[in-house]
């Protein structure tokens, strides 16, 4: 397992500069890989391993509370997050277009920067987004952010974080993946995440906190992105990526369907990862690195990274 170094993106309006673990690994066009919810940045091990092996060079950063990075200070929102990546990219010398790839509500993040810096990018990549196509919020932005860290800060005072957090990380990623298993399909090129890096990882405070405060914005976080889109496709060649088990299950169909709708209006290219459950990237590591390859090519066939 790769750990890597600390940037902090300071001078950047709306980013907090808050220490991020960033990941820089290989040689050639830029890909950025930006992980979901309460994920870190070895979730994308067997995907960046691939595409090192394609002439890529693949940044992987931990966004505040999540992963190795400092603790998150500020609630996020789809424009910071968006800036953040501009400033990690600046910070580590990466001026040209890059693919950015974000999975679950990470989406959000990488059609920001799409749409915000489409002179940074070269193409957008969509693995198994969250997709709201009404968010509406009851309850006021500012109570939510203040329930979540009150909560925040009585679970790591309880030791819940260090008592729970790598069985509640086991369970998690058990849900989301094919098969029920925290374990790489035989197709995933890698093992699963080393559990001392789990443990250093989830049983922190700091990590539960994160996924709280980022969570209570969330749809706040998808609003924004309608507001962006303002009825136009991103300015750049986009794909969704999908994850189906295979099952004929209505919520997986209909999970499917709401993807291929998602792509309709982003006027994307539409892939469908078989079987894979949300973790697309541990099921099917193959099929994103081949999507995020192929992201930047046209419909003349021209490519772009």
């Amino acid at each position: 397992m790769t750990t890597g170094r600390f940037v902090r993106v300071g001078g950047v309006d709306g980013v907090d500069g808050v220490p991020l673990h960033v990941v820089v690994e290989g040689s050639g066009p830029p890909v950025v890989l930006s992980a979901g919810l309460a994920m870190a940045w070895f979730d994308w091990d067997p995907v960046a391993a691939l595409l090192v092996a394609q002439g890529r060079t693949v940044v992987r950063f931990d966004r505040p509370g999540h992963g190795l990075s400092g603790p998150a200070t500020a609630p996020p929102t789809a424009a910071g997050e968006a800036r953040r990546i501009a400033g990690l990219l600046d910070a580590l010398g990466l001026t040209g277009p890059v693919t950015v790839a974000g999975h679950s509500i990470a989406g959000f993040h990488a059609e920001a920067f799409a749409r915000l810096y489409p002179e940074r990018t070269a193409a957008l990549v969509l693995v198994d987004t969250s997709i709201e196509e009404d968010p509406r919020t009851v309850l006021p932005a500012g109570l939510r952010t203040g329930a979540a860290r009150v909560l925040g800060r009585a679970l790591t005072a309880a030791g819940l974080p260090a008592a729970l957090g790598p069985l509640a990380r086991r369970a998690a990623v058990r849900a989301s993946r094919t098969g029920g298993s925290d374990r790489p399909l035989p197709s995933a090129g890698g093992p699963p995440a080393a559990r001392e890096l789990v443990r250093r990882v989830y049983r922190t405070g700091r990590v539960w906190r994160g996924t709280l405060l980022e969570n209570a914005r969330y749809l706040d976080t998808a609003a924004e992105v309608l507001a962006l889109r303002t009825g136009r496709p991103p300015a750049v060649p986009v794909t969704v990526l999908a994850g189906y088990d295979g099952s004929a299950g209505r919520g997986a169909l209909r999970w499917c369907e709401r993807q291929a709708e998602l792509a309709d209006r982003l006027g994307a290219r539409f892939v469908v990862a078989e079987p894979a459950g949300h973790l697309v990237m541990l099921d099917r590591p193959g099929e994103v690195a081949r999507a995020v390859l192929d992201a930047g090519v046209r419909k003349s066939g021209q490519r772009l990274a």
